[in-house]
């Protein structure tokens, strides 16, 4: 799908007698609004602005509030996918074509399901089912084949799965457990974990499961983070690397600790670590693989990352609190920010120009807007 953006944007470029500012193609994202069960799809066109085209409904109990949290587009642009978050007691994943933005078909996950990636070929979903409102116990990753919408594995992890992505070649899955200080690598063929990396600082390195022990040779298991509060990462998030990285490197933001560590996932060590400020909370690695941008939570900003120099490029505010979730456009000229706000204030999304490193464009949505993924680069209208 993101090739298909490129491939937009090159045909545009060879219009002969084109003027250049008709040349802005529409970006397109789609942004859930976690407490008002609405997902929004927004367009932005360069030069002439950001509007919200339409508001999709997602929700089912009528006396209470379903939790729209996570939202994914298949790699064809075909259909977008949410996690439901809350459930009635399980939450539900549900898929819709996208543009008529018609329900496919739901299907019912695990307690309180987050964050997905899908495979390269669209045909597996893996959502985490991040447990939030259940008890402290290991969770776990669903696997759903999309084209049924049918659950067929569910493979337990560790205690709070969250930041699910697939990297690039679709053989490996990653998420980042909150409250076990843990990186799990799953291999999308046996749908089994392959490798588990300790995330503790001062001792990361490989984890042994079965063992029990980390790479410091402590007793592993569960984090007590009340009893280890200056030693927690808290993983919030997994994002594979792009262009020449991809498929070894993935980066992994600690929420607690300030930083975002680059783990080689050949050498299982942290090869890199970019210090960001507070709370780092969702990552987006641009197509391109040259710049990574890290959201903060507890900054109200966010952070934009030179892979190739080890640098931070700029740190951008956002135009409200509890910023949230990041995604960038194919080209890698843009990156779309949602921010949930406080209270009963609405949430926004901005749009960040990533060679100026401005906030170009800001629209209201809905209330607690969080998940985010692009959809489409198009033409103008030509009307």
């Amino acid at each position: 799908m993101r090739k298909a953006g490129l491939v937009v944007l090159a045909l545009l470029a060879l219009v002969p007698g084109r003027p250049l500012h008709a040349q802005a193609p529409t970006y397109r994202v789609y942004v859930a609004n976690e407490s008002s069960d609405l997902v929004s799809r927004v367009a932005f066109t360069p030069g002439e602005g950001v509007v919200v085209e339409k508001e999709i409904p997602v929700g089912i109990m009528p006396g209470d509030n379903d939790g729209a949290h996570g939202i994914s587009v298949s790699p064809d642009g075909e259909y977008w996918y949410v996690t439901i978050a809350h459930g009635t007691p399980r939450g539900y994943l549900w898929k819709f074509h996208a543009g008529p933005d018609t329900l496919v078909a739901r299907t019912r996950l695990g307690l309180f399901p987050a964050t997905m990636g899908l495979t390269p070929d669209g045909q597996f979903l893996m959502a985490v089912n991040f447990n939030l409102h259940g008890d402290m116990v290991p969770s776990d990753v669903s696997v759903v084949y999309t084209p049924e919408m049918i659950e067929i594995a569910r493979v337990q992890t560790c205690l709070m799965p969250h930041g699910s992505r697939v990297r690039a070649d679709g053989t490996r899955q990653y998420s980042a457990c909150m409250h076990s200080e843990r990186l799990v690598e799953i291999d999308v063929e046996s749908f089994e974990i392959s490798a588990q990396f300790d995330l503790s600082p001062g001792r990361e390195g490989p984890f042994d499961g079965e063992a029990g022990e980390g790479a410091g040779g402590e007793t592993g298991g569960e984090m007590d983070h009340a009893a280890m509060a200056d030693r927690v990462c808290s993983p919030t998030w997994v994002e594979p690397a792009a262009g020449v990285r991809a498929d070894r490197f993935v980066y992994v933001a600690c929420n607690r600790n300030g930083e975002v560590l680059e783990v080689d996932t050949e050498d299982w060590r942290v090869s890199r670590r970019f210090a960001t400020g507070q709370a780092p909370y969702n990552l987006e690695a641009t197509a391109d693989g040259a710049r990574l941008v890290a959201t903060l939570k507890g900054e109200q900003a966010v952070a934009v990352f030179d892979l190739d120099a080890g640098t931070e490029l700029g740190r951008i505010p956002t135009s409200r609190p509890v910023t949230h979730g990041v995604v960038a456009s194919p080209d890698s000229r843009y990156a779309f920010v949602s921010n949930e706000s406080v209270g009963s204030v609405r949430g926004t999304l901005d749009v960040i120009d990533l060679e100026t490193l401005e906030v170009v464009e800001s629209i209201e949505l809905q209330h607690q807007s969080g998940g985010i993924d692009f959809w489409s680069v198009t033409p103008p209208d030509p009307r």
